[in-house]
């Protein structure tokens, strides 16, 4: 039985690498920090609104939600930011990262379980496990649904 996905990887952190199921992604784009309309009252990790498709699409720091020092923070006004669209049942959410690194085709039957103790308290509840790539490092696969679902957005989303 055929048991590869598509995944979409990116940088989390300085050294760490994530993946998202391509399944679960409508859109990748690039963002600048001025064109993000900020909402006070909120997270953190919530950086703001941002006019997509001609629709409000609340972007997060996925690097600060998940426990990393906030991506935001070291980018200036001018430097552009890729933002992960997310989807699920007609919500949407747009998670900046990094960087993209690639699109991979990972064999789902060798995820490995995520336990606790391996991971940052902030990541483990959003991740479905992880992957061991050809060098040895560690591949997060970050579940995008509970992302999306992730009470912090409460009834904002």
């Amino acid at each position: 039985m055929e048991t590869k996905e598509k995944f979409l990887s990116f940088n989390l952190g300085a050294t760490d690498t994530a993946v998202i199921s391509l399944q679960n992604i409508t859109e990748v784009l690039q963002v600048s920090l001025p064109e993000i309309c900020g909402v006070p009252q909120m997270p953190s990790s919530v950086l703001g609104i941002y006019n997509w498709r001609g629709e409000m699409l609340w972007l997060v720091d996925l690097d600060a939600m998940l426990g990393y020092p906030p991506i935001s923070q070291g980018t200036n006004l001018l430097s552009k930011m890729m933002a992960i669209v997310l989807e699920n049942k007609g919500k949407y959410l747009g998670l900046l990262v990094r960087q993209l690194i690639d699109i991979e085709w990972l064999d789902t039957n060798q995820m490995k379980a995520a336990t606790p103790e391996l991971f940052y308290p902030k990541i483990s509840p959003f991740l479905q496990g992880y992957f061991i790539n050809d060098s040895e490092d560690m591949i997060f696969n970050l579940d995008a649904i509970t992302i999306i679902q992730a009470p912090i957005w409460g009834t904002h989303n």
